[in-house]
């Protein structure tokens, strides 16, 4: 009998669990909107028609605007749809980011130990100190605002968490046979990391940095409610709650209601991903689905 693959079983398990596959039917509805946003928008998302102004959509009997306008009588729709682009790039860059420092700080301090890895974790610890979106909130006001400047911020707030749990894996993989007959060949320190540690570890981050995907673009969106990340006119759903802010008053609902249910969607998507991923990975966990 041939022996499945790791990726294979992972798979099949993943296939059984009916919330991450709704997780990732989600996940790629958002993303077909982002790739063909251009094709499927009905408007340019930063047109103005002030004429238009918080105008009601289909269930007012409007069938121009079906979720209708905002304060500046741009289409909402429109902007909802281009948003998916910009919300789901800084999440996954801002992630990547947040990976490529945590994962490399925690190899590099399970593997090496000693004042390495007490150097490390000191200043993992200091960063722990702030809450995420505190400490993003001052790299930003540090670097300057911008929607390149939040995704380093989010990375950068997120590199501890990460470091942290792959040190702790990085510690049990050191500790194995393979691992010693290695040094014991006489690999080098930086080849053992790289070619036989990390990829022991990677199903840790890739499930970690699943789950982290909807966090980061929940605070790329409280770091855009803010006026600290994407800038207007760019259709981004954190900075739409924040224009629509006068609005809620008014009676105009929709203008912040439909930005919100596409962040809480998102969220949501990646959130039961990751933990479909974990479960699927984790052979104690998989004979529960």
């Amino acid at each position: 009998m041939i022996q499945e693959s790791p990726f294979r079983e992972t798979l099949r398990y993943l296939k059984k669990n009916k919330s991450a596959m709704v997780g990732l039917g989600v996940i790629i509805f958002f993303v077909i909107m982002a790739i063909f946003a251009k094709f499927i928008a009905p408007y340019n998302p930063i047109d103005q028609n002030l004429k238009n102004s918080l105008q009601p959509g289909f269930w007012s009997g409007i069938k121009t605007n079906l979720l209708g306008t905002d304060e500046f009588g741009r289409d909402l729709l429109s902007r909802i749809i281009y948003g998916a682009r910009v919300s789901l790039t800084v999440g996954l860059i801002a992630v990547l980011i947040g990976v490529l420092l945590g994962a490399s700080g925690g190899i590099i301090a399970g593997f090496l130990g000693g004042k390495i890895d007490n150097l490390i974790m000191r200043i993992v610890d200091i960063m722990f100190s702030l809450p995420s979106i505190l400490l993003a909130i001052v790299i930003v006001a540090i670097m300057g605002r911008g929607l390149s400047k939040a995704m380093i911020a989010i990375g950068i707030t997120y590199s501890p968490q990460i470091a942290r749990i792959v040190r702790s894996e990085a510690i049990l993989v050191n500790r194995t046979e393979y691992i010693e007959a290695a040094k014991a060949i006489g690999d080098s320190s930086s080849r053992i990391m790289w070619v036989h540690v990390l990829p022991n570890v990677m199903s840790t981050i890739i499930v970690y940095g699943t789950l982290s995907i909807g966090s980061a673009i929940l605070d790329a969106a409280a770091l855009g409610f803010l006026g600290l990340g994407a800038q207007p006119p760019t259709a981004e759903w954190g900075a739409m709650l924040a224009g629509s802010i006068h609005s809620i008053t008014g009676g105009f609902w929709w203008v912040e209601t439909f930005p919100g249910i596409a962040i809480v969607l998102a969220v949501l998507g990646f959130n039961l991903l990751g933990d479909g991923l974990r479960d699927a990975i984790d052979p104690r966990l998989r004979g529960k689905f």
